[in-house]
């Protein structure tokens, strides 16, 4: 088993976290961050996205969390489906959107919850299902795993269980 990152095990291990993500997709790929949650030479793909903060919206923190992580202007589409990642010692309530467009291009950003020499952020780009394929199941998000293709994203339950 992986060890966690110990700046992300500090900061949210222990409690649950309202999250949200935003599902970008253009020309047949999705826009996927590439976080070393497991060591500086751990990778791990998910969809753009992070923390709501207290007063803020789930839209809000996703305009919010796009901007810092990829550097890109979105706009929020629908809600997509709710995700419940349970895996100790993170417990997360991950609400998904359509991203309905975007501005910019897409580059590696920043966490401002960690230290400049403790970033995470290793690369955002936009991959199609083969090259998403070519990870171990364990270096993508959940989402990647049960979809049978990016259009297969769309089509999940509404709620996955963390269990």
């Amino acid at each position: 088993m992986q060890t966690l990152n110990a700046d992300i095990n500090k900061l949210y291990g222990g409690s649950v976290r309202v999250r949200v993500g935003g599902v970008c997709v253009e020309q047949d790929r999705i826009l996927l961050v590439n976080h070393a949650l497991y060591g500086p030479e751990g990778t791990f793909w998910s969809p753009p996205g992070g923390g709501v903060r207290f007063g803020e919206s789930a839209e809000m923190a996703l305009v919010r969390e796009f901007k810092e992580e990829t550097g890109l202007d979105v706009e929020v589409g629908e809600l997509l489906f709710v995700h419940e990642h349970i895996a100790a010692p993170l417990h997360a309530v991950e609400l998904f959107f359509r991203i309905k467009s975007f501005i910019g291009n897409a580059e590696a950003g920043a966490d401002p919850e960690l230290s400049a020499d403790s970033q995470i952020i290793r690369e955002v780009r936009f991959l199609d299902w083969e090259q998403i394929q070519r990870y171990h199941p364990g270096q993508r998000h959940r989402i990647l795993n049960m979809a049978a293709s990016i259009e297969g994203i769309f089509e999940l339950n509404k709620y996955i269980s963390g269990s």
